[in-house]
């Protein structure tokens, strides 16, 4: 097995860590409301993973998601990942990262493109198991009628909604009395 690595970078909406392999990335964490938490949840994520300075391919893919979180429309598609996924959730990740930033699909229509609206479903599973979130854009990708529809990192639809936001999005939400 290759030796995974990670490191932990600060980022406007908190401390974010990323994973990496041999051969690229393998998986990014979003903040978890502390540094410490967030580099326990990378070692609870990444079993025997030991944090080190990034490589320079590591760091240029730091930069980008820094800048994507500070606003600037970086696509993140230079990013290298090597995602040991299933097939159905790497055509998933392929779709979603073709969405631009400050733009959104709907599952369904990620469903139809992989072959029918019913699957739509089965994406927002894959998504919800998305191993890169910032690089994988999951928060680009809306529930029917471009409502936030679920978000399973750590401030659930409230973190979705802060990074649709700071890529200028638009999402038809109207907060509740818990939001």
């Amino acid at each position: 097995m290759t030796r995974q690595h990670f490191a932990i970078f600060d980022t406007v909406i908190g401390a974010c860590g990323v994973m990496w392999g041999e051969y690229g990335i393998t998986g990014v964490q979003l903040p978890m409301g502390s540094e410490e938490n967030t580099r326990k949840r990378i070692r609870q994520r990444g079993g025997e993973v030991t944090e080190a300075a990034p490589p320079v391919e590591v760091r240029r893919a730091i930069e980008a998601m820094i800048e994507l979180l500070a606003g600037k429309p970086n696509d993140l598609a230079e990013v290298v990942l090597d995602l040991d996924v299933p097939e159905f959730n790497r055509g998933v990740y392929d779709i979603a990262r073709r969405i631009p930033p400050g733009k959104t699909m709907t599952y369904g229509e990620i469903a139809k493109q992989l072959g029918g609206v019913e699957l739509s479903r089965d994406v927002g599973q894959a998504l919800g198991r998305n191993p890169c979130p910032i690089v994988v854009p999951c928060h680009r990708v809306l529930a029917a009628g471009n409502k936030p529809g679920g978000f399973s990192a750590n401030g659930g639809v409230v973190t979705k909604l802060k990074m649709l936001e700071i890529e200028g999005a638009i999402v038809n939400h109207t907060p509740s009395l818990f939001d």
